[in-house]
């Protein structure tokens, strides 16, 4: 466990000096002001909840900005130190191998924790400095919005390890990286929402459509979060949720499940590979 933070502490150093912890920080912060803002600027025409506008948006924005944040910070964990020649080096302590996958990724799910909370926690404190009424329902939602968030950030970390454990070279991983962000965020949503206009109308039968919301990470999260409450009105996602049998808690493990099969596979690939 010693060996773990050591890495995970080396990774987050590491950050710090590439600017990576202020950058995502900055970025996930203006985005989510922008947002919270805007977003919500209308809200007292309509008499909706300003926060439940909020995390409808930002929802929206961990889709599309958290997944390639981690991915961009693990695609070249691995062999990138290898192109380098650090791998071997850190190798030749005495250290496990899983050691090294496993404080890596903590280091890196440290980062964007961090980047997560802060940029967040932004929006929150803004949305508090307004003095616009918010439910107790609401910041709880948007608590475990911010939660699920990271954990999605964990996911795509993860298949970032897989990646780059994989690839032979860290273009090549940087490229598989990207592919897998515009597959899981752009792709698969536009190739299923094509599939149900072939359909012609015909209903999807219940345990096919449930599987498929659980194959992609990102539709596990948006229905977690978008698919109740008031953010289920106001997404538009209240309807499938009705219709799913799959709950919060089923969705939780299954994004916990995205998290912990690519990092065993990544830590199993490594275990095997030379240095």
């Amino acid at each position: 466990m010693t060996n773990i933070l050591i890495i995970a502490r080396k990774e987050i150093q590491e950050g710090l000096r590439n600017r990576w912890v202020l950058a995502t920080t900055l970025l996930l912060a203006a985005l989510a002001l922008t947002l919270s803002f805007l977003g919500s600027a209308p809200t007292g025409n309509v008499g909706v909840n300003r926060l439940d506008v909020v995390i409808v948006s930002l929802s929206s924005l961990t889709i599309f900005l958290v997944p390639l944040i981690a991915l961009l910070l693990s695609h070249d964990a691995v062999v990138g130190e290898a192109e380098r020649g650090t791998m071997l080096l850190l190798l030749s302590y005495p250290i496990g191998r899983s050691e090294v996958i496993l404080g890596k990724f903590l280091g890196h799910l440290a980062i964007l924790a961090f980047a997560t909370f802060c940029g967040y926690g932004a929006a929150a404190l803004a949305m508090s400095g307004t003095g616009a009424e918010v439910g107790s329902q609401s910041w709880i939602a948007f608590g475990f919005m911010v939660g699920y968030s990271v954990l999605l950030g964990a996911i795509f970390l993860a298949i970032g390890y897989l990646t780059s454990t994989l690839a032979s070279e860290r273009s090549t991983a940087g490229g598989i990286a990207i592919g897998i962000w515009l597959f899981f965020v752009l792709i698969y949503d536009m190739a299923l929402l094509g599939g149900l206009v072939a359909a012609q109308g015909h209903a999807v039968p219940p345990l096919l459509l449930d599987l498929l919301l659980v194959a992609n990470p990102t539709d596990a999260y948006r229905l977690l979060n978008l698919g109740t409450g008031s953010a289920g009105a106001l997404s538009g996602l209240a309807g499938i949720a009705e219709n799913s049998r799959l709950s919060p808690p089923v969705l939780t493990i299954a994004l916990l499940a995205w998290t912990i099969v690519p990092l065993a596979v990544a830590n199993l690939i490594f275990s095997r590979r030379e240095a």
